[in-house]
């Protein structure tokens, strides 16, 4: 009986069958202690499957993905900027702005939040079976500038240009030349109005020409990139700042500040 199992197990994976080999003998024996019908046992099989695969699949995404670590986003403190649109927010987390194409633009300071509320995005994609590739925008421009000829290039510009959705993180952060900006520009035509991009900057749209100076597609990268936007304005003090002000080494106490200043020596 054993031999038998075996030799199941074994035509099945060389039929594709990607599941564990423990897993299928478990199902196998589990149908015939219970003299399930071969049809409930082909329906376990599929459902044993499908587990399997969408597990791989979604193993093989999140690694594409490079979404890095991460707080979840319960853990978003959404009473500390003065100005946020939870409910435009809350709506992108339905991910009805991917089938559509839409672009999704969060702006604010540094240290506020945006690249986390970015990285969710990018989790709940993923969660939702689409592909996701998050990266800064310096990254990625350093990437395909580092290809040596054309064809290598074109290679390395799909893994930005056939995501489902591509997260840019800090545009606006580093300087580029102009051939930076005919890649980016590159990425936003080739995408526009057939995958969602999310970017994440600190800088109005007219003040873009300043991270690409002299360059002259800036204003055509704007124009294709706004032209399905959900723009998210965020107006708040940076985290980073605040915790700075509330850090206090260990072992080491506050000074206590005396609320009545002494009268001067006369």
């Amino acid at each position: 009986m054993a031999k038998k199992t075996d030799s199941v197990i074994e035509g099945l994976h060389s039929l594709g069958f990607r599941s564990d080999p423990a897993a299928l003998k478990a199902l196998l024996e589990q149908a015939t202690k219970h003299r399930l019908s071969p049809v409930q046992t082909c329906e376990k099989l599929v459902v044993l499957e499908r587990n399997e695969r969408d597990t791989r699949n979604m193993t093989s995404r999140t690694r594409a993905a490079t979404l890095g670590t991460f707080k979840s986003i319960d853990r978003f403190d959404w009473s500390h900027p003065k100005k946020i649109d939870r409910a435009l927010y809350e709506h992108l987390l339905t991910m009805d702005f991917i089938p559509q194409a839409h672009n999704v633009l969060l702006r604010g300071a540094s240290g506020i939040g945006k690249t986390m509320l970015a990285q969710n995005l990018g989790l709940i994609a993923l969660q939702n079976g689409y592909t996701v590739r998050f990266t800064t925008l310096a990254a990625a421009l350093a990437d395909l500038l580092k290809q040596e000829s054309l064809p290598a290039l074109e290679r390395r510009i799909k893994r930005y240009t056939l995501p489902s959705l591509l997260v840019l993180d800090e545009l606006g952060y580093v300087p580029c030349d102009s051939r930076s900006a005919d890649l980016l520009y590159n990425i936003i035509s080739r995408r526009h109005e057939a995958r969602s991009t999310v970017i994440t900057t600190n800088l109005a749209f007219k003040r873009w020409g300043t991270v690409f100076p002299g360059a002259a597609c800036v204003a055509a990268l704007v124009d294709r990139f706004v032209q399905q936007c959900h723009v998210m304005d965020i107006d708040a003090e940076s985290w980073r700042e605040k915790e700075s002000r509330n850090f206090s080494p260990p072992g080491k106490s506050k000074k206590k500040t005396s609320l009545t200043k002494k009268r001067p020596r006369r």
